[in-house]
């Protein structure tokens, strides 16, 4: 099942759930109950919004081997967390705004992404499945000057606002942990690869996360980047105005968004 948060044409803002044409307009709160009421509206009629307003993101470092490497780095023997801000948090079909503090270095980074369903805390990995919603697409968008150079540590790089696009809805069926992988920068590809290839896979993910702070509904979690990131690759490539970026997770779908510069 999908489920999608839109805007009407008259500007509010609703969940529904996803068919191939239409929506069907949910009544209720999706992380309690909920039910379809029946109103239908076509696709064409509504604005695909990021899935959630998370509470938290909570995202995580160098969680496939390749990725580690290329960067340099040895391989985690826990997960490597970190937080982005949640007022980067961005739409599907939007603009990723390349900001005027530092737009020189900024870089993709596709990525599946857990939706926590209700509160969670000391989670057994048998049981982590009971406190997931579904998965999602999403990019976590890297200034890589401010994380690697400057700042030597990850919050401002990775949390100026529009640098966590999300969607472009909740896949309620997925089983995550055999899943293709791509990014596209501009029709070609430069990330491919599956999250069976994840060092530490969603199961494990979610119960180790949730010892270390209470997971809430809503909770956006990043899984991990493969290998192809811009920053790693001879010579670099980084994000310009007018790029178009496709994320595409094998069994959810695409989050396409485009690079514009800030005014």
């Amino acid at each position: 099942m999908r489920i999608a948060r839109f805007k009407t044409k008259n500007g509010q803002v609703q969940y529904g759930v996803l068919e191939e044409r239409s929506v069907n307009l949910i009544e209720g709160n999706i992380f309690d109950e909920w039910k379809q009421t029946g109103h239908i509206l076509p696709v064409n009629d509504v604005k695909l919004l990021a899935p959630v307003e998370p509470p938290n993101i909570i995202a995580l470092g160098l969680n496939y081997k390749e990725h580690a490497e290329e960067s340099n780095e040895n391989l985690p023997t826990a997960p490597v967390i970190f937080l982005k801000a949640t007022s980067a948090i961005n739409h599907p079909d939007a603009s990723i705004i390349l900001p005027q503090m530092a737009p020189d270095e900024v870089d993709y980074e596709a990525e599946l992404v857990v939706i926590i369903a209700k509160t969670g805390k000391d989670i057994a990995e048998e049981e982590a499945h009971k406190y997931i919603l579904g998965y999602t697409c999403g990019n976590d968008v890297s200034a890589r000057d401010c994380q690697l150079k400057i700042d030597k540590q990850w919050a401002r790089g990775k949390s100026f606002d529009t640098f966590a696009p999300l969607g472009p809805w909740i896949e309620t069926e997925l089983k995550p942990n055999n899943c293709e992988l791509v990014l596209r920068l501009n029709g070609s590809v430069m990330q491919k690869s599956n999250t069976s290839l994840m060092i530490f896979n969603v199961p494990y993910l979610v119960s180790y996360l949730s010892r270390c702070m209470t997971l809430l509904p809503g909770t956006a979690i990043m899984t991990g980047t493969p290998a192809g990131v811009g920053f790693a690759r001879k010579p670099p490539v980084y994000l310009r105005q007018g790029d178009k970026l496709e994320v595409e997770i094998q069994g959810i779908g695409i989050l396409r968004n485009t690079i514009i510069k800030e005014e």
